[in-house]
């Protein structure tokens, strides 16, 4: 019988990371492209503990200018919300988009954003 595979966690702190830097470290950790048995059609298994996430560094013209956008296929049906906005209401919620976009659009995508793990 096999034993069971132990995750490897990882934890990451953004204090004073930027937003895209952070996002693109935790991507190539979540791939596993940090490992010398990287395989491009498997999960690492690796969990990513990200701490301070409300002291991460989002530039103010950035905030502003950046929209997340959502259509519901009806007419008039497209939503737009600011980076800022989203951020002062769900922070989890942009980090996780920001990682969620730097990760190859496939069904392994969806296993691999639930490896994500906040801390208080």
């Amino acid at each position: 019988m096999q034993a069971a595979k132990t995750k490897e966690k990882i934890v990451i702190d953004l204090k004073g990371m930027s937003l895209g830097r952070a996002a693109s470290r935790a991507a190539v950790i979540l791939r596993g492209k940090n490992r010398p048995d990287f395989a491009p059609n498997r999960s690492s298994g690796t969990i990513i503990e990200i701490k301070n996430l409300d002291q991460l560094k989002i530039e103010e013209k950035k905030a502003e200018q950046k929209f997340y956008k959502h259509y519901s296929g009806y007419p008039s049906g497209l939503k737009e919300t600011k980076l800022a906005e989203l951020y002062k209401k769900n922070p989890k919620e942009v980090f996780v988009r920001a990682v969620k976009g730097m990760l190859a659009k496939n069904r392994l995508r969806k296993e691999l954003i639930k490896n994500i793990v906040f801390s208080v």
